[in-house]
């Protein structure tokens, strides 16, 4: 289900994901630009979400420049591309882990650590859009957030 919280080799991770994205794109006739590219490595880096202004600030270490449309133009092209998520609760972004489907996945974020993981929400957006309709309601967009404790801040007692 959510990989991130579970042991797992997260160079494969990232690297499958950078594959997938480099595909995805190929397919839509998009390109990966350098800064675009860059962008998403480090959203890969770790599974947790990053603001705008953390990933310029990476993104100018490496000579890309500081001006803030540099990251919000490389970021909004990845969400736009279905290859990194925005999460509304924290104003930030993650690196979509399945970049080669379409799909809607709810955000697992830790409160103690700040991973982030995606699952499957089918049957949760299912049952919010029955709920709705029954109220003459027709969802068009929901992003799904729940934020608790992993399994590792868990065992380490994170009140």
């Amino acid at each position: 289900m959510a990989a991130t919280f579970a042991p797992h080799d997260h160079r494969e991770c990232a690297h499958r994901a950078l594959d997938e994205a480099a595909a995805r794109l190929a397919e839509q006739g998009a390109r990966l630009t350098p800064v675009r590219r860059r962008t998403l490595e480090i959203l890969l880096e770790s599974h947790r979400a990053m603001g705008a202004y953390e990933v310029l600030d990476r993104l100018a270490t490496e000579g890309f420049g500081r001006q803030p449309p540099v990251a919000y133009r490389a970021l909004e092209f990845l969400v736009t591309h279905g290859l990194a998520h925005r999460l509304q609760r924290l104003n930030a972004f993650a690196a979509c882990l399945h970049p080669g489907h379409d799909h809607h996945p709810a955000f697992l974020i830790c409160r103690s650590c700040d991973k982030v993981a995606e699952a499957a929400a089918a049957p949760i957006r299912d049952a919010l859009t029955a709920v709705a309709a029954q109220g003459g309601f027709r969802v068009e967009r929901a992003t799904i957030e729940a934020l608790g404790l992993c399994a590792t801040c868990a065992a380490e007692g994170v009140a």
